[in-house]
């Protein structure tokens, strides 16, 4: 009967977190603007091979068009080097590389905010693992048939990190590495002349 209620339980929580999960989707899915899901839809059709076929396709019914004209004496609407054609694939891939830009804005705030929301979870679990070894340490000082002695790695890792001084270790790291990057650069430059 207790394991029954144990699988049941489980599930309960596995449930609630796939409810979680998609609340969190959904609500971001509600937060996006007509224009951007018009950007979006653009995007994921920029996206495809076939959007790259229709590209090549244009560009030699283009060519094509133009060596016809020629062809038949008749004036070309642009002639080689095709001008026209230039500015039109240049405008398409000015237009592409916005839409895909501002997708890949949102797509980053929702990866930043699954990132803090990690980082969130990670320092609750740390803080979880720290009060279970507080219990068990207790838990074998109470105990009459355990022999008493003291852990120093238990004692250390029953103190919940702290995680203002976790984020300035990183930070003090990373500080060095950024300080030798121009002088890797400086090194580079100079071993190439």
């Amino acid at each position: 009967m207790k394991r029954e209620t144990a699988v049941e339980s489980e599930r309960d929580q596995i449930s609630q977190n796939i409810e979680a999960v998609l609340d969190f989707y959904t609500r971001e899915e509600q937060k996006i603007s007509r224009s951007q899901r018009i950007l979006e839809r653009i995007s994921g059709f920029v996206g495809q091979p076939v959007f790259l076929g229709f590209i090549l396709l244009f560009v030699a019914l283009w060519m094509l068009a133009n060596a016809g004209l020629r062809q038949f004496g008749m004036a070309e609407f642009d002639p080689a080097p095709f001008f026209w054609l230039q500015g039109i694939v240049g405008l398409g891939a000015l237009l592409t590389a916005t839409v895909v830009l501002t997708k890949q804005n949102r797509l980053a705030k929702l990866e930043e905010q699954r990132a803090h929301l990690d980082l969130k979870v990670t320092l609750l679990t740390e803080q979880k693992a720290a009060k279970l070894i507080d219990l068990l340490e207790e838990l074998r000082r109470d105990l009459p048939n355990v022999k008493n002695r003291h852990d120093p790695e238990a004692a250390v890792l029953q103190q919940s990190m702290n995680p203002d001084l976790v984020l300035a270790a990183l930070d003090e790291r990373a500080e060095p590495d950024a300080h030798l990057a121009p002088a890797a650069a400086k090194e580079d430059a100079t071993a190439d002349v």
